[in-house]
């Protein structure tokens, strides 16, 4: 027979405060034994709550100190508080009474109290109070200058007001119709020369390795489009560079930083399709339909396009041992390129990059057990599918996202200048070395090449 009245309760615990002691103190106080269901980052994030902090594993660690706290879980999706209920037979179901009402559907499970919260201190009101503003300066002006202002409005504690551009009309017109960025620059060492601290760079990719050597000289944080550079040395220059200046500095990638993406490197990693052999992805746009300029596709599908497929390959089988290309093109670059590259213990990556080819985003990755399936557009990670021989065991994750998906890359960036971070977990430096090899390589060798016809001559 069972002699204790169990309480779960759950919630996000981002730094720590005296609003959260006291509501947990509540919830013991209506039994005797106290479960606190800490929400995981992904989970997080999928919700929306971007400006979390601490990461789980510091949040976890702060419950489990508290004395009247009797066991700390991890809620990683949206059914599992059901799941909870069931499984630690409880009996009362505690949350904060902003959210009267939303949890009434649990009563079928256990009984639900809403508790009285401690008024005029939360989460949100310390991270204004002990973080500053983070200014930041907008560098090219392009087709997704407007998503990435949008974007960020729903990042704290990040202000944008100011944008670098050559094109001095085309400035003067944005920052006369923006009700955000009230300041345009024409001059690169003088818009670096402002408060901003931090800089987005979007502009052709010849002329990055150039903006972010200069920003981070001036020790500002760089969250740049891939690719960062577009020959080894200057990537390991700036790599080393940010390193000498104590700055950040990320890849612009944003399937990275997305919730669903997350966790099915975190289902990987837990061996769910058991040792993964194989995996492919394809990425293709045809820009030309897009109105987008000749010099943009002359930049070649490898350069532009070939970072997304090398995200995905890179992060579940590692680095590559050895890469071969089959291109085509007729214009004087690549407009297609069936990349596939040699991985540690005889894995392959297959990636299929084009901008004169239309094919089907999707993404598979095969294991011993099973395989997921991504669907089109896998670089837009919103829904994967776990599948074996059994369909009876087959799995679909959702995790759907706000936005064009964005905020998520950004609210990292953010995060992590805020923390005094200068790595992130989710785009390590080793795999923005690992995701670049590819196009550094496919560049290296189209050198070499025209050396050779140019002795040949």
């Amino acid at each position: 027979m069972k002699n204790k009245k169990t309480i779960i309760t759950y919630g996000t615990y981002d730094m720590l405060h005296e609003g959260h002691m006291r509501l947990l103190e509540r919830a013991k106080a209506l039994g005797d034994y106290l479960i606190v269901g800490v929400t995981d980052e992904n989970y997080d994030r999928s919700r929306g709550k971007l400006n979390v902090v601490e990461s789980t594993k510091k949040r976890v660690k702060s419950i489990e100190a508290l004395d009247f706290v009797d066991k700390v879980i991890v809620e990683t999706h949206k059914n599992q508080k059901v799941e909870d209920m069931q499984k630690y037979d409880v009996d009362i179901f505690a949350i904060g009474d902003d959210w009267v009402g939303a949890f009434d559907y649990l009563n079928e499970y256990t009984h639900v109290e809403y508790l009285a919260r401690t008024e005029g201190i939360s989460s949100t009101k310390l991270r204004a109070e002990n973080f500053d503003m983070i200014k930041l300066g907008m560098v090219g002006l392009g087709r997704d200058t407007q998503a990435f202002l949008d974007e960020a409005a729903f990042v704290s504690n990040l202000k944008i007001n100011r944008i670098f551009s050559r094109d001095f009309l085309a400035l003067k017109k944005f920052t006369k119709k923006s009700d955000i960025i009230k300041y345009g620059h024409d001059n690169y060492d003088e818009f670096l020369d402002t408060n901003i601290s931090a800089v987005y760079i979007d502009t052709a990719l010849e002329e990055h390795y150039t903006f972010i050597h200069k920003a981070l000289k001036a020790g500002k944080h760089v969250l740049c489009e891939n690719p960062l550079a577009l020959n080894k040395r200057e990537l390991k220059e700036l790599l080393a560079l940010a390193k000498k200046e104590k700055v950040l500095l990320l890849s612009a990638l944003k399937t990275a930083f997305l919730p669903a993406f997350n966790q099915l490197l975190k289902e990987l990693d837990e061996g769910v399709i058991g040792e993964i052999k194989e995996v492919r992805a394809t990425r293709t746009s045809l820009y030309k339909e897009k109105d987008y300029p000749e010099s943009f596709m002359a930049q070649g599908a490898t350069n532009i396009l070939s970072s997304y497929p090398s995200l995905l390959v890179n992060k579940i089988l590692g680095k590559s041992k050895n890469i071969t290309f089959f291109d085509q093109g007729n214009e004087g670059y690549d407009v297609s390129n069936l990349i596939v590259s040699k991985h540690k213990g005889g894995a392959i990556g297959i990636s299929h990059v084009a901008t004169g080819i239309k094919s089907e985003g999707d993404a598979v990755i095969s294991g011993t057990k099973g395989y997921v399936y991504i669907p089109a557009p896998w670089w837009l990670t919103k829904k994967f599918y776990v599948r074996f021989e059994d369909e009876h065991k087959s799995q679909i994750f959702n995790y759907e996202f706000d936005g064009c998906g964005l905020r998520y890359m950004i609210a990292e960036f953010s995060s992590l200048i805020q923390r005094g971070k200068r790595k992130s977990k989710m785009l390590s430096p080793s795999d923005m070395v690992g995701i670049n090899r590819v196009l550094l390589e496919y560049n290296e060798r189209k050198e070499k090449e025209k050396e050779q016809k140019k002795k040949e001559k």
